[in-house]
């Protein structure tokens, strides 16, 4: 190969190719995950490694421009995606994320992936009800080099909810290795990110606001490896929602979730697992939640809790005694300096491992019919 004059490399996985199988193997060998999140060894999460580790032995071939695509028994019945490139300086299909989900081609029931060249993109973005399956793809070395980012409060349009910087309606939704921002800063509340979508994941994303930063308002979602910053009721809504090894920036006192769930029925809620909880300050001064409605529910699982959370970890929102036998608060496995269980309030839940397993990621998420780790597969192989 000279330069960038080569082909793209195709992989098919058949017993007949051994090439650097034993490479293989040892990585997928030094990934395996506890048996508690309810990954199988053979299964999901190895082939998902697997994945990861053909292209981390191939790494040479692909710096010099070569593709890599893998294929195997039933992937030849998938149409490829789309693929649209947008660069601020001209030089891709669009100029803006706007106008690449506004005019790329129909998608039909394949995905449009809209890969964005580093960068800072200001201005609102929206993904509507008739765009499903769009994947929002950041092309720089970590999520800080693709920032979509706008200035805008409740306060001067007339509510939260027409706030956000990105709002996502289409099913189906994904985002990789960027970043969101709501620059608004104190005074108001200033969504980055609102998503009314099912079935959205979001990888390696960071999402910057003060008040209100996230709106996970419905359906199911996934977030993985992500950044979320903010101070007041900064992760907001009655999603189902799962955040997977995920950092929590608290930037000024205040709480961390603000759930909203309506009826003791309802499957909705948050579950953070194995998330690092860290502040800014080192006082005391952040709960770990409030509910927004009666019945919230927001578990943490194995979770590290810096200087910053409150000993007694939950507010009930006004000091209103009848929240206090509604929303339903728990923790498991927290540790860390903000971790005090014998000073949590009364009416919070410390979990035993048989309560908690039912909201481990993978139980949580396929006792309710979806499996965000196959998608993130598939992933792995687009990107």
């Amino acid at each position: 190969m000279h330069g960038k004059a080569c082909m793209s490399i195709t992989i098919f996985r058949h017993p007949d190719v051994t090439n650097s199988i034993h490479q293989i193997k040892s990585v997928i060998q030094k990934n395996q995950v506890h048996p508690a999140t309810g990954f199988r060894n053979n299964g999901d999460q190895q082939e998902f490694h697997m994945i990861r580790a053909i292209r981390t032995i191939l790494a040479p071939a692909m710096a010099l421009g070569c593709g890599l695509t893998l294929w195997g028994a039933r992937d030849g019945a998938h149409r490829p995606p789309i693929r649209v490139v947008v660069a601020a300086n001209g030089t891709g299909n669009y100029p803006t994320v706007q106008e690449a989900i506004d005019h790329a081609p129909p998608s039909g029931p394949r995905r449009l992936i809209i890969a964005i060249e580093p960068g800072i993109y200001r201005g609102r973005v929206s993904i509507p009800r008739d765009r499903p399956r769009v994947t929002l793809l950041g092309l720089g070395r970590s999520p800080k080099d693709v920032v979509l980012t706008y200035h805008l409060s409740a306060r001067q349009v007339g509510g939260t909810f027409f706030s956000s910087t990105v709002d996502v309606e289409g099913e189906g939704f994904q985002a990789r290795n960027l970043t969101i921002q709501n620059s608004y800063g104190p005074g108001s509340q200033a969504v980055a990110l609102s998503v009314h979508a099912g079935h959205a994941i979001f990888d390696r994303v960071r999402l910057l606001g003060y008040q209100d930063t996230l709106y996970a308002a419905s359906g199911l979602q996934y977030y993985r490896d992500c950044m979320i910053q903010g101070a007041v009721d900064f992760i907001f809504g009655n999603a189902t929602a799962v955040f997977d090894h995920c950092l929590i920036r608290t930037i000024g006192h205040g709480y961390i979730t603000a759930q909203s769930r309506r009826s003791p029925r309802a499957t909705t809620g948050y579950v953070f697992y194995r998330c690092r909880i860290t502040g800014h300050r080192a006082k005391p001064d952040v709960f770990l939640g409030r509910p927004w409605r009666r019945f919230a529910r927001v578990v943490y699982l194995d979770c590290y809790l810096g200087r910053a959370i409150r000993p007694s970890g939950w507010n009930d929102w006004d000091h209103t005694a009848a929240n206090q036998k509604t929303a339903w608060y728990g923790e498991y496995g927290s540790h860390g300096p903000g971790a005090q269980p014998q000073r949590r309030a009364e009416w919070a839940h410390e979990l035993t491992r048989a309560q908690a397993r039912q909201f481990f990621p993978q139980v949580f998420m396929r006792a309710r019919g979806w499996n965000p780790w196959r998608v993130l597969i598939r992933l792995e192989r687009e990107k």
